[in-house]
């Protein structure tokens, strides 16, 4: 080891050299350094290592105190706890996936509407900057969003004509048929909260709370906008589609008062900007 810096003997590569250099400069500069990469053994066989460089000063020049610590057990334990995660969300999502086709077997308009609704709603959310677990979330939201209308009867699901009074009334209830399907799913997420909230408006005129603005979370804002666009923009058996661009016309006629303005304003950039389109 003598006359050889410490830098050179536990790398073995060009790019793990370069960077130990780099920081070894930077803490002989006065800079404290904490980091986790990967350095070599004595035998050459590569280990991951926290390295922790701190310096102090003797005389007028800086020393390092420098501690290469051994992660290799905390790593093993994160990646097996990465592969619990990924298992618990395949499995969710196949929960998910077989709660929506129980609104299949009852109206395939619906479940086809709810599968495009998650392609919008995730899209705006990615739009809005939100973190890949809200997005999850948004996305699983919306997949069964309409599970309330298994208990309304068929033929007013499917009814070509107007509704009466008595049938629009039990078709509001489907939120709240929704939430007592999902509420006592231990989903990672509000998902039971967004699906009984995605029919409330900001201006308080929604059902079935009533709630306005703040009260309403952001997830249900999303995918409230998601899912007027589709259902506006579709084929129904009581209308023929009205178009797109009369469903964006809506949603911005109506922002600030049914719709919070900032999700509004990210689905006309997918569609107006950014060539979003559905693709089921």
């Amino acid at each position: 080891m003598l006359g050889r810096a410490l830098d050179e003997l536990v790398t073995n590569n060009e790019n793990e050299f370069n960077e130990a250099v780099s920081l070894t400069e930077r803490v002989k500069n006065g800079e404290f350094v904490q980091i986790e990469t990967v350095r070599n053994r004595k035998d050459g066989t590569e280990i991951p290592v926290s390295i922790l460089g701190v310096p102090f000063k003797v005389g007028e020049e800086y020393s390092i105190y420098g501690i290469y610590r051994d992660i290799t057990d905390r790593k093993k334990a994160e990646e097996k706890l990465k592969k619990s995660y990924q298992q618990l969300e395949r499995a969710m999502e196949g929960t998910v996936n077989t709660i929506a086709k129980l609104v299949e077997t009852r109206d395939p308009y619906t479940a086809g509407h709810q599968v495009r609704v998650a392609e919008l709603a995730y899209a705006i959310a990615q739009e809005l900057g939100l973190p890949s677990e809200r997005k999850d979330a948004i996305k699983f939201a919306a997949m069964i969003h309409d599970i309330g209308k298994i208990s309304i009867p068929t033929e007013i699901l499917s009814k070509p004509g107007r509704l009466s009074e008595l049938e629009f009334r039990l078709i509001k209830n489907h939120p709240l048929s929704a939430y007592e399907i999902l509420e006592n799913i231990d989903f990672p997420w509000p998902i039971a909260q967004t699906v009984l909230q995605h029919h409330e408006r900001t201006d308080g005129s929604g059902y079935p709370g009533g709630l306005r603005g703040e009260e309403i979370l952001l997830e249900a804002k999303i995918l409230a906008v998601a899912d007027v666009v589709e259902a506006m923009s579709s084929d129904r058996p009581y209308r023929p589609g009205l178009g797109l661009n009369r469903a964006l016309d809506e949603i911005q006629d109506k922002t600030g008062t049914f719709f919070d303005k900032t999700v509004t304003q990210a689905c006309l950039t997918l569609f107006q900007e950014k060539g979003f389109s559905f693709k089921n």
